[in-house]
């Protein structure tokens, strides 16, 4: 693929071809490999993210999904392997290029992640203050919009301890939106979180996706949301993709550890049954 972007350091912006932007996969990862001394995590991951999607990531503990995220926001950078975002090579991107790049990616963290000693406009306004010029009504317009279309505009000056664990997501939602990203990560995002907070979670990520337009990208144990709102999973298992597919695909998989990982999971037959059904 010829490389659409400058070289390490400089300051120019990768180039975005318009069949790029067009491709209903905006995210293409392909023969990735990351290891750390001897003990390689990433053994060759070849997969697609599809774009303004639900797509989930489950395995279990240890098979590289925490990994994989870190090499998705260019925390650390793979061995080998290309991550194309919209056509440009991610996973090669350096300096204020790769700063540039990085725009496109919001982060909703397990437990949300909000500063305690601030307010929740100040946590959403945090992004634009340290990493833009915008003015000070710039950015209380940018903020409040985000917090009055997740429906926590009346939560603006509250402390994060004020709010429920449903709020909390949102909040930290808006904060991942605030620089406008195209793709939002969610690490696990309804661990720990009772039945009815879970779903209100669930409906935030599927809400967030329709009036924004993000590409969502969920890393996740819990199987009853994933099967709940995935439009694609992804299977790792010990640093491979085992299956990658709409819900009902992987249903149908023969693949043994896939079914495996999913009969172990608890979830319900209703589930299963709606999702296969669907798709």
């Amino acid at each position: 693929m010829k490389r659409l972007f400058g070289g390490m350091g400089q300051a120019s912006t990768p180039v975005e071809t318009p069949e790029a932007r067009a491709d209903a996969v905006q995210i293409r990862i392909q023969d990735l490999h990351k290891s750390y001394g001897t003990h390689e995590v990433l053994k060759g991951l070849s997969f697609d993210i599809r774009r303004g999607k639900v797509n989930h990531i489950i395995g279990p503990s240890g098979s590289g999904k925490t990994v994989l995220m870190r090499q998705l926001v260019r925390l650390e950078s793979p061995d080998s392997g290309q991550i194309l975002v919209d056509g440009v090579d991610w996973a090669t991107l350096h300096g204020l290029t790769l700063d540039r790049m990085r725009i496109k990616f919001g982060m909703v963290f397990q437990m949300s992640a909000l500063f305690d000693s601030m307010t929740v406009f100040e946590n959403v306004a945090f992004p634009l203050v340290e990493h833009t010029s915008m003015s000070k009504q710039e950015i209380r317009e940018r903020v409040m919009d985000r917090l009055g279309i997740l429906g926590v505009a009346a939560a603006a000056n509250k402390s994060p301890a004020e709010l429920s664990g449903g709020m909390q997501k949102r909040v930290a939602v808006a904060r991942a939106l605030v620089r406008e990203s195209e793709v939002l990560i969610y690490d696990e995002p309804t661990t720990g979180l009772d039945p009815l907070t879970t779903q209100t979670v669930d409906e935030l990520i599927l809400e967030t996706g329709e009036r924004f337009g993000v590409t969502s990208i969920v890393i996740s144990h819990d199987m009853a949301s994933v099967f709940r709102i995935a439009d694609r999973i992804t299977f790792l298992n010990f640093g491979r993709v085992e299956a990658t597919g709409t819900p009902a695909e992987l249903l149908e998989t023969l693949e043994p550890a896939t079914l495996a990982f999913i009969k172990a999971s608890g979830v319900s037959q209703d589930i299963l049954d709606e999702r296969s059904r669907n798709g």
